[in-house]
Parts: C-alpha cells; structure tokens; sequence
C-alpha cells in the first residue's frame, strides 16, 4: 500500500483588471483532464515534503509550473481547504502581472490506453490562464473557490 501525502500547497497569483480582479489558473494535463474544463482547474500547486515550509514550497511549485519565479513582498494567507479525496491545501495569494507563456511543468507517465501496455508521459500542467474571479469560479476545482472568497474579502 502507498501513502500518499495528503498536503499541498500553492499560490493564487492576482492582478487588478480595469473591470474585475483576475486570477491565474492551471489546467491539469494528461488524458483524465483533456476534455474537462468547469472545475477542472486549479492553482499552481503541490505536495509539501513532510520537512518542508509550506510556503517556500508553494513559492517553488509555482516556479515549477509556470516557469515564472514570483516577485512580490508579501504574501496573503488564504488558509486552506479539504478537496472531495481527501487531500488539504493551503494556499497564499500574490499581486503580480502575468508575462504569459505555456507552462513549463513537470511531467509523469500514465499507461494510456488502460491496459495497452503503452506507457506516455504528460505535462502535469498543459495550461495557463488568467480569469475574472466571476469565471474563475466556475473554472476552479469546487474546494479551492474558497480561496477567491477569501482573496476577495482581502483586497
């Protein structure tokens, strides 16, 4: 039997929009999520090492995701939340503007098809993209819209 770790951590990076607050959002790669987009997405994250800060992991998944180091000088603790399997994430928040690009992800291997024998491997992350909090809401795994709740009553 595998343990898994049961903890993540990530960050909602946020800019101000002329008309609404945007967040940045990751779409999970690989053939489970290729055709699923409403509640499919989530925030750059990943798991803490049992030893690990949560935040500096959050700030390096980031890096590992996006490509992109964050530059700010503080962070907004969102507090965390429990997903449907289970797992805790703790989130931060963090106002920056978003240069753009493909993700720059790391990868894993899945058999796909089932069965085939045939092993591929995928992007963790095969997208990324900026939403109004109004659309970011429906986008967003259904656990995680707390944290633009709470990044909404913040700023």
């Amino acid at each position: 039997m595998i343990l898994r770790n049961r903890k993540s951590a990530g960050l909602l990076l946020y800019r101000r929009a002329p008309l609404a607050i945007e967040v940045l959002l990751a779409h999970p790669g690989g053939p489970f999520f290729a055709r699923k987009d409403e509640g499919a997405w989530s925030i750059p994250k990943g798991e803490v090492a049992a030893s690990e800060d949560p935040l500096a992991c959050a700030i390096r998944e980031f890096e590992e995701e996006t490509g992109v180091r964050p530059q700010a000088s503080s962070f907004l603790d969102l507090g965390s939340v429990q997903q449907r399997g289970g797992k805790y994430v703790q989130a931060w928040a963090f106002e920056s503007d978003w240069p753009g690009g493909p993700p720059r992800s790391n990868t894993f291997q899945l058999e796909w098809p089932p069965r085939s024998g045939n092993v591929q491997e995928y992007p963790e992350i095969d997208r990324l993209e900026l939403f109004p909090i109004m659309a970011a809401r429906r986008k967003l795994n259904s656990a995680q819209v707390a944290f633009l709740e709470r990044l909404t009553a913040l700023v």
